[in-house]
């Protein structure tokens, strides 16, 4: 099972329609259900992680324009990746970083199993459960 919040899968969407018709692609990272807020995450063991964040994608990385993948976020920050699809299936591509979670969403821009869904690196679809749950308030001095 794979784990996101609401509030993560709103500004994905958002993301990917704003960039439609181009595509959008940027890492993702979790927070253990333990230190989110929200009844959700009280009924997940503490320990299980939740997808919370995203990284914002730089449309002037030549790199990962060419080949779909963002050099500038580190490896350990990132445990999924999120790829928008404006043109094709709800799948994973050979263009699509092969992250443990691969978010792939598609028009039109909303979530329902047609046009959101989770894959693993072998493109394997996942179940997922989005959560009414949010991630502590951070400082950018933390």
């Amino acid at each position: 099972m794979v784990y996101v919040t609401q509030a993560l899968v709103d500004v994905l969407l958002d993301l990917a329609s704003g960039a439609d018709p181009d595509r959008v692609t940027t890492g993702v990272s979790v927070t253990p259900a333990g230190d989110l807020d929200g009844t959700d995450a009280d009924a997940l063991p503490p320990e299980t992680p939740v997808f919370t964040d995203f990284f914002l994608p730089d449309p002037g990385n030549s790199v990962n324009a060419v080949f779909g993948v963002d050099l500038t976020t580190p490896v350990r920050q990132a445990q999924g990746q999120f790829v928008s699809h404006p043109l094709r299936e709800l799948e994973v591509t050979k263009r699509d970083d092969l992250a443990e979670v691969i978010f792939v969403a598609v028009p039109p821009w909303e979530l329902d199993e047609n046009s959101f869904g989770a894959f693993d690196r072998t493109g394997a679809r996942q179940p997922l459960d989005v959560v009414d749950a949010r991630a502590p308030d951070q400082s950018l001095t933390d």
